[in-house]
């Protein structure tokens, strides 16, 4: 098996005092740094919002977390937030995942959001990340980081569509947890064959995972 960690939002802006704050999310820091030297593959995932970006409450003089109906669906109204080159889009200090190849940067197009690593919020345009991943030989993506009931499970949910074996890694992630978000987004990622594992847990050996 060829194994991938995808650490996914891991920046200032989603960190405890941020713009938006995911409860925790600083806790994740320390056990993906733990995470990954386990791995031979290893991909950062980054929000890179231009300024005005649709997503934003403040685009539309809404209220944050307010849901808007926009020309591709449903989206959540957030704070400003990792807007690009800016200190709040950059990774956290503590971050130290010096296997990582590559960052994938998503939400960079004005009129459109995207939680997912491989698929924008419209449901069309893909990132390009499934089909390098092919070529890479991956066959199972490991997936961590911030928020467990957004990004991550966006993300974890079209890798498994893609057709990898697809695994959370509960202890390293954190939720937002607004409506509910965290038990749906729970149920949705075991009804489409996401396994939810822990970072001790038997499968994330490194003998396995390095090959």
């Amino acid at each position: 098996m060829s194994s991938l960690l995808l650490v996914i939002d891991v920046q200032n802006d989603f960190l405890p005092g941020g713009a938006l704050a995911v409860p925790h999310g600083d806790e994740v820091i320390t056990v993906i740094n733990a995470l990954a030297p386990r791995f031979a593959n290893v991909l950062l995932t980054q929000d890179w919002h231009p300024p005005g970006h649709v997503s934003f409450a403040s685009t539309h003089g809404r209220p944050p977390f307010e849901t808007m109906t926009l020309p591709y669906g449903a989206q959540v109204m957030w704070p400003d937030h990792c807007v690009q080159g800016t200190s709040g889009a950059a990774f956290a200090e503590g971050l130290a995942v010096a296997r990582a190849q590559g960052v994938i940067r998503k939400g960079y197009h004005e009129h459109t959001d995207s939680y997912s690593a491989f698929m924008e919020a419209d449901r069309k345009t893909r990132t390009g990340l499934a089909g390098m991943l092919r070529e890479r030989g991956i066959t199972a993506v490991y997936c961590c980081g911030l928020a467990t009931d957004f990004c991550v499970a966006w993300s974890a949910l079209d890798a498994r569509a893609a057709g990898f074996e697809t695994y959370l890694i509960d202890d390293a992630c954190r939720a937002i947890d607004t409506g509910g978000s965290l038990t749906r987004a729970r149920a949705t990622l075991a009804a489409a064959g996401v396994a939810t594992v822990n970072s001790d847990s038997p499968s994330l050996r490194s003998d396995s995972l390095r090959r």
